[in-house]
Formats: structure tokens, C-alpha cells, sequence
């Protein structure tokens, strides 16, 4: 919608019984209708919060992955073959050439 001058008025957002429906049915989620009257004010609270979160004057802060900051403890990346081919394939049922060997089921 378009206010006066043509900034964008927003619209609160919200959920009605219908598009909670909806959405359980897209998650495969059988719902009875006193579930789906109860979940209707549950995620409209959750709306406004994600509304009141888009309130919040974020200029001139740099986005974050984390709160705190983390040092990763990184090894050198080194491309070997792991070396324990043998090991390995000692607990396979069947090794056949240096590999697993598994029955055949595409005929």
C-alpha cells in the first residue's frame, strides 16, 4: 500500500486460520482445529516480534555471524590419501583390489 508522498505504508503482518492450514499442510502436519485456533495467536506473536525487530535502527552496524568472536583452529590443508586403506577395509565383509565389494543390484 502506498501512503501519502509514496512511502510504502506497512501492513502489520499476520496469519489467519486458513494459511496456518496451509502451512501444516505443506509440513505434512496433522493439525486438529483446536490446534490450528491455537497456533493463530501464537505466530502472530511471533510476527510482531519479527516486526519490532525490523524497528530496531541498525545503520552503521556491521552484520555478525556470531556474538562473540571465535578464532578458528585451523590445520594445514594437506592432500594425502589418508593412509589407512588397509585398516579400513579389514572391517569390510568383502574387499576386493583395494576396494569394498558389494553384490551387484542393477541387473
Amino acid at each position: 500500500m502506498k501512503g501519502h508522498g509514496g512511502a510504502a505504508i506497512a501492513r502489520p503482518m499476520s496469519v489467519t486460520e486458513k494459511e496456518v492450514r496451509h502451512v501444516a499442510k505443506l509440513a505434512r502436519l496433522a493439525l486438529g482445529e483446536e490446534e490450528i485456533a491455537r497456533m493463530v495467536p501464537e505466530l502472530n506473536n511471533i510476527l510482531g516480534w519479527v516486526e519490532q525487530l525490523g524497528e530496531v535502527n541498525t545503520d552503521g552496524v556491521e552484520p555478525l555471524a556470531t556474538v562473540i568472536e571465535q578464532k578458528l583452529r585451523l590445520r594445514d590443508d594437506v592432500v594425502n590419501d589418508g593412509g589407512c586403506r588397509d585398516d579400513i577395509l579389514k572391517n569390510a565383509p568383502d574387499a576386493q583390489h583395494g576396494f569394498f565389494a558389494v553384490p551387484k543390484v542393477i541387473e
